[in-house]
C-alpha cells in the first residue's frame, strides 16, 4: 500500500527529523523529545486508521494496483466529493476537529496544484520540455511523489510581522521576507523567512505564495513556489513554547495529544533543485495560484468538515455538562446549547451545498461551489469565539476547580469523590468532562486555538473584502432594477388623499 502505518511514519521521522528549534534546544528525534512526542504519537494514530479493515474502503482509493490515502483522491464526481468528504471526518473526528494541520489538508492542495499544472506552466521562468525546468510537470510529478509516498506536509504563507507599512523590498535587509538570491545550474538559492508554518513536524515544506504579494515589480523575487524536505540544510524552524507541557491526558485530554506545533522558518541561502520549483519570479500568477488552479475550495472543503467535527464536540461537551449537573431543564442553558446547534447546522448546510453545487473545473476535476465555502469561511471565524464562551457560562466555577487525577488518587481522593460528584456523574466522571471542557475553552490550548481561528483563512477584513470582489451581486442589482421598472398589468391603487 502506497498509504503507510503509523509505524512508517514514525520510523521516517526518526530517519529524517526536521530540523526543528525548541527552548533553544535542536530536537534531535521528535519522536521520542518530551515536547513532541505525543503529538508525534496522534500523527501516527491517524495513519494507523487508513489500515483498521473497518476503515480501509472510507480512508482509501484504489488506483494503479496501490492504495491510497483517500485525501489525495481526484474527485470526478459528486459522489467521489461525497467519500472525500467522509474521508475527512473521519479523520477529523479523531481529534475532535482540534488538529486543524491535519495531512489531509495539505493533502487536497497538492492535488488540486497538481491536477492544474499546466497553470504553473505559464509562468514565464519555466522551460516547458525541460527535464527539471518545466514547472507544470515538476507539480505534476511532486503530487504523485506525495501520494506515493503518503507524506506529510506543512507550508508557510506569510512574510514576518516587522513592518506592515512596507513592501519586503524595503525592510532593513531585504531577505527578512523570504526571497531568491540567484539562480544555479542546480536550482535557485533562497534566503529570509516566512510565517508561519503549522505542523513542522513533518516530511516536506510546501511553500507557495501568500494569497497577496504587495511587490510591485513584474520580476519579484519574492514569488515563488517549490516544495522541499524539513531537513534540507539551511532550512530551521523556530518552535513556539510547547503547549504540551507532559501532564496525563487525563489533565490534558486535548494538549496532552494534539499540541501540533507552530514554527517561522528560516532559510539560509536554501538550495532549491529545479525539479521542485513550481513557480518563480511572477507575481501576477503568485497571487492567483489558489484560486486559479482551486486548490483553495479542496482545501476549504477539508476545513469546513474539520469545523463541522469541533462543532459537534462542543455541542457534545456542552450536552454532557448540562446532563452531569442536571441543568437542563433552565430555559437559559437551552438557550446557550441552541446556539451551538444553529451554528452546527448552518455549517452542515454549507458543507452540502458546497457539495450539491460543485461543477467540473477547467482541468477535469470535480470541485465544490465557492459560494457555501466563501460563506463558511467567513462566518466560522467570526463566530468561534463564541463557542469556548458557551462551555465557560454552562460550566461555570466548576471549570476552574478541578484537582488532577493524582490529586484524586492521592491523600484527599475520598473527600474529592464526596465533594465533587455531580447529581448524575461520578467525581472521576465529572472531573474528567470538566477537565476536557477546560482545555477547550480556557486553557493555553484553548486560547491558541481562538487566535488560530480567527486568523486560519487570514485577516478577516481583507477575507470580508475578497468575497465582496469575487462575488457576483449583479444578478440582484439587475432584479431590484426590474422591479422597480416593472409596469404591472394591474397597477395597485393609491389610497385617495
Amino acid at each position: 500500500m502506497a498509504a503507510i502505518t503509523g509505524q512508517q511514519f514514525l520510523d521516517r521521522l526518526q530517519k529524517h527529523p526536521p530540523t526543528l528549534y525548541i527552548d533553544g534546544e535542536r530536537i534531535a528525534d521528535p519522536t521520542t523529545h518530551p515536547s513532541t512526542r505525543n503529538i508525534c504519537r496522534s500523527l501516527a494514530g491517524l495513519y494507523d486508521l487508513q489500515h483498521q479493515p473497518d476503515l480501509i474502503d472510507a480512508l482509501t482509493y484504489e488506483d494503479g494496483g496501490e492504495r491510497h490515502s483517500m485525501g489525495f483522491m481526484v474527485p470526478r464526481s459528486k459522489d467521489d466529493l461525497r467519500r472525500i468528504g467522509e474521508a475527512h471526518r473521519i479523520r477529523a473526528n479523531y481529534s475532535l476537529g482540534f488538529l486543524g494541520r491535519a495531512p489531509d489538508y495539505m493533502n487536497a492542495n497538492v492535488m488540486a496544484a497538481g491536477m492544474g499544472a499546466e497553470y504553473f506552466g505559464q509562468c514565464d521562468a519555466s522551460r516547458p520540455g525541460s527535464e527539471d525546468r518545466d514547472f507544470a510537470q515538476n507539480m505534476r510529478r511532486y503530487y504523485e511523489f506525495v501520494r506515493d509516498n503518503d507524506l506529510c506536509l506543512t507550508h508557510a504563507l506569510t512574510n514576518p510581522q516587522v513592518n506592515r507599512a512596507k513592501q519586503a523590498s524595503e525592510m532593513p535587509d531585504p531577505y527578512i521576507a523570504l526571497g531568491v538570491v540567484e539562480e544555479t545550474d542546480e536550482g535557485v538559492i533562497v534566503r529570509g523567512a516566512r510565517m508561519m508554518a503549522t505542523l513542522p513536524i513533518a516530511d516536506e515544506i510546501l511553500v507557495f505564495p501568500s494569497t497577496v504579494l504587495k511587490e510591485n515589480a513584474d520580476k519579484s523575487r519574492y514569488a515563488m513556489g517549490f516544495g522541499i524536505p524539513t531537513n534540507t540544510p539551511g532550512l530551521s524552524f523556530q518552535c513556539r513554547e510547547p503547549i504540551d507541557v507532559g501532564r496525563d491526558p487525563e489533565d490534558h485530554p486535548l494538549a496532552s495529544r494534539f499540541d501540533e506545533q507552530d514554527a517561522f522558518v528560516i532559510f539560509d541561502d536554501v538550495l532549491v533543485p529545479w525539479e521542485r520549483v513550481f513557480l518563480l519570479y511572477d507575481t501576477e500568477l503568485a497571487n492567483k495560484a489558489y484560486a486559479g488552479t482551486d486548490a483553495v475550495l479542496h482545501m476549504a472543503y477539508q476545513v469546513v468538515s474539520l469545523k463541522i467535527a469541533k462543532t459537534e464536540a462542543f455541542l457534545g461537551t456542552a450536552q454532557s455538562i448540562v446532563d452531569a449537573i442536571g441543568s437542563g431543564q433552565f430555559q437559559h442553558v437551552q438557550s446557550k446549547v441552541a446556539e451551538i446547534i444553529v451554528m452546527l447546522e448552518i455549517m452542515k448546510g454549507l458543507e452540502a451545498a458546497a457539495r450539491e453545487g460543485a461543477t467540473v473545473n477547467k482541468y477535469g476535476v470535480m470541485t465544490p461551489a465557492r459560494g457555501p465555502l466563501d460563506a463558511a469561511r467567513n462566518y466560522y471565524p467570526a463566530n468561534h469565539a463564541r463557542l469556548p464562551e458557551l462551555l465557560q457560562l454552562l460550566g461555570a466555577s466548576g471549570i476552574i476547580m478541578m484537582p488532577s487525577k493524582a490529586d484524586r488518587e492521592g491523600p484527599l481522593g475520598p473527600q474529592i469523590a464526596k465533594y465533587l460528584q455531580a447529581g448524575r456523574a461520578t467525581a472521576e466522571e465529572r472531573l474528567k468532562l470538566f477537565r476536557l471542557a477546560w482545555d477547550m475553552s480556557m486553557s493555553s490550548f484553548a486560547g491558541r486555538q481562538t487566535l488560530y481561528e480567527r486568523y486560519f483563512f487570514g485577516d478577516p477584513v481583507r477575507m470580508h473584502s475578497a468575497l465582496y470582489e469575487v462575488f457576483d451581486k449583479q444578478p440582484y442589482v439587475d432584479r431590484i432594477h426590474a422591479f422597480l421598472e416593472r409596469e404591472d398589468k394591474h397597477e395597485p391603487v393609491a389610497a385617495d388623499d
